[in-house]
């Protein structure tokens, strides 16, 4: 079951707008049977050009799912998000199904780190301004891509299941992607 975190930045979360979301999100509990209590962090931004931001995070125990759409409507955005998430769940459990048919595997634990950090170019100084905690779980560069993918950014750093080693898959410019492996000594 979800329990919702609904933010607003330039706009007041009214009750309408609250349900909305809840609603609309409710749709997703249907692809989770044994999750237990989690919360969907939803941040809702009103741009001075009248356009509407919604933002999704919902941090699970094998998988961190996230999704932003702007648009000129609120619930609009709101509807985009909840169709790309369902599409990142549909994505996510095919791909671990056939994985798990093909090595004969039965459950899959994964956990998915966020790595959200910017780097500000214009200081001189190389000034860590935010550190975050990351558990990698086995599994292989396809999984670690597909978890990339879903949570939008360029790299992922994950344990990799044959070697036992720390691995990190990254975005290459041509859009293809590359895997950076460590030699343990």
């Amino acid at each position: 079951m979800l329990n919702y975190n609904v933010r607003g930045e330039n706009i007041e979360v009214t009750a309408a707008i609250r349900s909305y979301v809840e609603k609309r999100l409710n749709k997703l509990e249907k692809y989770f049977t044994n999750t237990a209590e989690s919360i969907a962090h939803v941040n809702l931004k009103v741009y001075s050009d009248k356009t509407a931001k919604v933002e999704v995070t919902i941090p699970l125990p094998y998988l961190t799912l996230r999704a932003e759409e702007t648009s000129p409507d609120l619930y609009a955005s709101v509807d985009l998000v909840t169709d790309k998430l369902e599409r990142q769940i549909r994505k996510f459990k095919t791909k671990i199904n056939r994985k798990s048919r093909e090595k004969g595997f039965r459950n899959f634990n994964l956990t998915v780190p966020q790595a959200d950090e910017k780097d500000d170019k214009k200081e001189e100084k190389l000034d860590i301004v935010r550190t975050k905690q990351v558990s990698l779980k086995p599994m292989d560069s396809e999984e670690a891509v597909l978890q990339m993918d879903m949570l939008g950014h360029n790299f992922f750093i994950f344990e990799d299941a044959e070697t036992n080693g720390t691995s990190i898959v990254y975005k290459r410019r041509d859009g293809r992607y590359g895997l950076i492996e460590t030699d343990v000594q």
